[in-house]
């Protein structure tokens, strides 16, 4: 009985020792190399090589998982491929690591819109605004995709319900 009480005791005061936390460090800390491959993802992303951006953006990964414009790089990249759904998901993880991030709020928030999940999309902007009292041109951004989505749900109902055509037989009847 006493080893068991042994080991109890010296778990508790392991387990309520101060240990460094990965989440709270902040984007200087982020590894150099990390760093370094999201600079060349974002100049192959600029030449229209998504597939070696992507390559990077994962290296960078690799190297530093807490590397938040890494996961903000890939959601972008989804975005450009028409993945919105996907793009959502790295923005969330960009957001787990830091949560005010305006641009990751943002471009998740369009992201929901180019999904049609417009009320999401418009608690995105609520909480971006929140960070970003001047102007901003992720809200900017956000606010258009909205303005979008707004625009693409407001189809006549004729559009989506086809009009029966009916016609008039000689006995005065209608037929479909």
């Amino acid at each position: 009985m006493r080893i068991s009480t042994l080991a109890v005791v010296t778990g508790l005061i392991l387990a309520s020792n101060a240990v460094p936390s990965l989440a709270l460090r902040p984007d200087a800390a982020i590894d150099p190399l990390s760093a370094a491959l999201v600079t060349s993802a974002t100049e192959a992303q600029s030449a229209g090589n998504l597939d070696a951006a992507m390559g990077f953006l994962e290296s960078a990964l690799a190297v530093d998982p807490r590397n938040r414009s890494a996961f903000v790089g890939l959601a972008q990249i989804a975005r450009a491929q028409g993945l919105p759904g996907k793009a959502i998901g790295f923005y969330r993880e960009a957001l787990l690591i830091e949560p005010r991030d305006v641009t990751a709020l943002a471009g998740q928030g369009e992201a929901m819109a180019e999904k049609g999940a417009l009320e999401l999309a418009k608690q995105q902007l609520t909480e971006a605004r929140k960070f970003c009292r001047e102007q901003c041109p992720q809200i900017a951004s956000l606010e258009g995709a909205i303005a979008k989505g707004e625009a693409r749900r407001t189809v006549s109902a004729e559009a989506i319900i086809p009009r029966p055509e009916v016609t008039i037989g000689d006995d005065g009847s209608s037929r479909n």
